[in-house]
């Protein structure tokens, strides 16, 4: 397996539109724009990626050689555990895989509208309807390693995702309840949506929290796609969000913040003023920015830490237009260091209404005490929301003692 060319195209709807090639030439990737594509004016990469005929070729850090908008079509967390196994099932180390390679494995199921060839072919799943137990239990086996059908079924379920909870990619009938295998293209009255299953380390009820904190963000209206609680017949609850990067079996190209920007989100110096100032450069807009803050409040007073770069993005339409994506991955989470991963008005550890004012001041958001009251106001109900939502006496309880300390 060594691929040493990619062919890039994109694909909002039916047809795919070439972007240009990628070639590996003594470890370094370098990329061209295809000259009909430059006409079209659609600038997909604005900040690293210049739309012109050069040969470019981007840092090794952080992404590799990549250019953050191609690395934002790969895995991480769940998703890269899971090419690791799938390339271990075909009996290679992952000593002998490039970074092209890994795009081939992706080909046209990645996130966003991007496509990548020659694609690696994948085993066709006969079998569409999915059992979430089934599905569950083949999760868990592949941290110890498992057979090669397993691995091949959840590639085709999950081998794009990011984050650390073991996720798939379902096609979903709201109607009826009915879930199978997402493949491109689904027949009517499916969706397609994102199931995510629990870590060995997360709370029994988990799901229920993540859905809790969907019901309070709706409550301090951060946009948010639609989400829902999926039980299995055993009586698992599953976190489902239907997928903002499809319309239909429309595409819309996505690009989040660490790719836009070239942020290593795990060791990330990133604050949510670069973060306000991206979302003006791309939308132009003042909403652009006061959308930012809002999540930055949402974030502190509901206890997010875990808000990194790649937890932010944007959606570019086939018309060249750019538009925040809805919030995504809003939920209880903290760190042994307490400290969130996106600085506050250069404020890590325990932010609060001074630093979002000094944000809003510097990039003239209007209202940010209303701003702030929205937001404590609805992360206030977390008893009331927790309980509709199912979570249990225990982790309402650890929550809320967090909680309640985040006033200021």
């Amino acid at each position: 397996m060594k691929t040493e060319q990619i062919t890039v195209y994109i694909q909002f709807s039916k047809e795919e539109v070439l972007v240009g090639k990628m070639i590996l030439d003594n470890k370094q990737v370098h990329f061209k724009y295809d000259e009909n594509f430059i006409r079209l004016g659609l600038d997909l990469s604005p900040i690293k990626l210049k739309l012109d005929t050069s040969i470019q070729t981007a840092h090794p850090n952080p992404f590799d050689g990549l250019f953050g908008v191609f690395d934002d079509s790969l895995p991480d967390g769940w998703g890269k555990l899971l090419l690791n196994r799938a390339l271990e099932a075909q009996g290679l180390s992952l000593n002998q895989i490039n970074i092209l390679d890994q795009l081939a494995h992706i080909g046209d199921t990645g996130k966003g509208a991007l496509n990548y060839y020659p694609a690696i072919k994948k085993d066709k799943i006969q079998k569409k309807e999915i059992d979430l137990d089934r599905l569950k239990t083949a999760m868990d086996e592949v941290y110890f390693g498992t057979s090669k059908e397993v691995i091949a079924e959840l590639m085709l379920l999950g081998g794009s995702s990011g984050g650390a909870r073991p996720k798939a990619n379902v096609g979903y009938n709201p109607k009826t309840n009915e879930l199978m295998h997402g493949y491109n293209t689904l027949p009517d009255g499916f969706e397609h949506w994102i199931i995510k299953f629990p870590s060995e380390t997360d709370p029994a009820d988990i799901a229920n929290i993540e859905y809790a904190y969907y019901k309070m963000a709706q409550l301090a209206h951060i946009p948010m796609s639609e989400c829902t609680l999926l039980e299995s017949t055993k009586g698992l609850n599953v976190f489902a969000t239907k997928r903002f990067d499809r319309i239909g079996n429309d595409r819309i190209h996505m690009h989040s913040m660490a790719g836009l920007t070239h942020d290593n989100f795990r060791l990330s110096n990133i604050d949510y003023g670069h973060i306000i100032d991206v979302a003006y450069r791309l939308e132009r807009t003042a909403t652009a920015r006061e959308a930012v803050l809002r999540l930055a409040a949402f974030n502190i007073y509901s206890h997010n830490l875990d808000d990194h770069s790649k937890n932010f993005s944007w959606l570019m339409d086939a018309t060249g237009k750019w538009t925040l994506a809805p919030a995504y991955d809003l939920t209880f989470s903290s760190n042994p260091y307490k400290v969130h991963s996106t600085s506050v008005s250069g404020v890590g550890a325990n932010p609060g209404r001074k630093q979002i004012i000094e944000l809003a001041n510097e990039f003239s958001i209007k209202k940010p005490e209303e701003i702030i009251h929205q937001m404590q106001s609805a992360i206030g109900q977390w008893p009331v929301i927790a309980k509709s939502c199912g979570v249990s006496k225990s982790s309402t309880e650890r929550i809320q003692s967090v909680l309640v300390q985040l006033k200021d």
